[in-house]
């Protein structure tokens, strides 16, 4: 463990983001996707809490401005997705534990 890490009250928030495409410069407006990676290593669709209009089953996109767009940090363990609606390119936001960044990998031999 890292003494960044050890210390209590650490609010750093450590994130990876990748751009695809032409990134976030092609696009006014982005369908944003969340997902949750769980300690088992699955990645989850997480639903974005909006009903549709007949009461059925709920959506994980939203449409979000560009500024928005940039605004978003997602949690240690979220992933978010902006995609443009017109070019198709974006930014892959992945939290630190999503990620694997604070990982301790250690190789058996």
């Amino acid at each position: 463990m890292s003494t960044a890490m050890a210390i209590p009250g650490n609010t750093a928030d450590t994130f990876l983001i990748h751009y695809f495409g032409g990134g976030l410069d092609g696009d006014d407006r982005f369908v944003v996707e969340r997902f949750k990676a769980l300690s088992s290593g699955d990645i989850r669709p997480v639903p974005d809490g909006a009903a549709n209009s007949k009461g059925g089953r709920r959506s994980g996109r939203t449409v979000v401005s560009r500024k928005e767009a940039e605004a978003m940090r997602p949690d240690r363990t979220e992933i978010i997705i902006c995609t443009g609606l017109r070019t198709r390119g974006g930014k892959q936001s992945w939290g630190s534990l999503a990620a694997g960044l604070l990982c301790d990998r250690r190789q058996r031999g």
